[in-house]
């Protein structure tokens, strides 16, 4: 007889709807903001966008379920209309238990206090007593590793040691439900390593675990299930290889979607107009050349860079390619034409996507799922050997043996 657990999370036709200004530059006097409501006939002017849309899930209590998709998917909306940071616009959410939530650096503690301060505040904020939250004092302490710091006010810190103390307080303190946003990759691998051994801990424990990320492996590692986000929908819930399996068969509809420039993120003041490789399938040992065409602008003073990142088809980015390591910088007034070329990446046979960021202070364009190529099943080695020689790591590196 199959074991009925209780609910922790139940959600119910859930939707949040942004209403998106569409009269231009936003007005930064009460007269300019009068006269573009004169000129608008006193008609406000914008469009509804929705962020989600009829999402319905059930989460038993003790499941660790992975939350993905790609950019812009809404998961990070998801997450905050859960934690009460936002309202939705429709639908309904029952949480049986307390949240304790770790969404983006910046938010949670309060930036004047001192760490010893933040840790007895957020757990006076989750209702337990001063008494509670000194007997759990010392793991929080111990597992931030970042006990000099604690007399410090924690807008001082850097953007690692605030993860790692906040990470450590919502993983410690009493909550029946643990929401983790990708937040985790500020920290070194060590301390990734091991606040994924102890969400696994956790959700052993019986507490209910949601943890958001783009890195689809680390994923496997933590979760039991896993649900697919696509432009606002739940398109795919069950378990973590199906709802993978989901997310590269997604690939063809989103990549068309991302090909229309203004449905892309980014301010919109340069866009690329072409990204493509001369062929879709390359060996493992070959230089991987991506060229793109970047349209000019009047609208940005100053130049930009681009940054590409190849990722694997879980999503995870096997490299990123920054221009402005290079010294790669690019003029808005005229059209551009470049190259990137990559060498000695010696990637494994499978499927392979490129995105292509332009950016000044922001985001200018995110072509995301901009080209896909694959790697053919040759290895690069002048030996054959049994698949064990070659099965572990993300990449083939071009290396040697020799005599000492």
């Amino acid at each position: 007889m199959q074991e009925i657990r209780e609910k922790a999370i139940t959600v119910e036709g859930l939707g949040k709807t942004y209403r998106l200004g569409a009269s231009g530059e936003r007005p930064s006097t009460a007269a300019a903001a009068a006269i573009q409501w004169v000129r608008s006939t006193g008609r406000a002017r914008y469009t509804l966008f929705d962020a989600l849309d009829d999402i319905s899930f059930e989460i038993p209590r003790g499941e660790a379920i992975g939350i993905v998709g790609r950019n812009g998917a809404g998961k990070s909306t998801l997450l905050k209309i859960l934690t009460r940071v936002t309202a939705p616009t429709r639908g309904r959410i029952e949480l049986n238990g307390r949240v304790g939530s770790l969404l983006e650096v910046g938010t949670g503690f309060h930036p004047e206090l001192t760490g010893q301060e933040n840790i007895y505040l957020n757990g006076a904020i989750l209702g337990m007593t001063r008494k509670e939250i000194r007997k759990r004092y010392d793991e929080i302490v111990d597992f931030s590793g970042i006990e000099k710091f604690l007399a410090t006010p924690v807008k001082r810190y850097s953007s690692g040691m605030y993860v790692r103390l906040a990470f450590a307080v919502a993983a410690h303190l009493d909550t029946e439900i643990l929401v983790i946003d990708e937040v985790l990759a500020v920290g070194d691998a060590e301390f990734q390593r091991r606040s994924i051994a102890k969400m696994r801990e956790a959700a052993q424990g019986g507490r209910t675990v949601l943890y958001v990320s783009h890195q689809l492996q680390t994923v496997q590692a933590l979760c039991t299930s896993a649900m697919l986000l696509d432009r606002g929908t739940l398109t795919y819930s069950g378990t973590v290889e199906g709802t993978l399996q989901a997310y590269r068969d997604s690939f063809e509809s989103f990549a068309a979607a991302q090909s229309d420039p203004k449905k892309r993120p980014g301010n919109g003041k340069v866009r690329l107009s072409s990204v493509r490789m001369e062929d879709e399938f390359v060996k493992s040992s070959q230089d991987i050349v991506v060229d793109f065409e970047a349209g000019k602008s009047s609208k940005l003073i100053g130049t930009y860079f681009v940054s590409m990142h190849i990722n694997d088809d879980r999503g995870a980015v096997i490299a990123q390619c920054d221009s402005r390591l290079v010294g790669g910088w690019f003029d808005p007034t005229e059209t551009q034409r470049g190259r990137l070329v990559i060498r000695d990446l010696w990637l494994k046979p499978g499927q392979y996507t490129v995105d292509v960021y332009v950016c000044q202070s922001g985001v200018l364009d995110a072509w995301e799922g901009a080209w896909r190529f694959e790697v053919l099943p040759d290895l690069p080695y002048p030996e054959f050997t049994e698949s064990s020689g070659t099965e572990k790591g993300m990449i083939f590196v071009n290396f040697d043996y020799e005599r000492a």
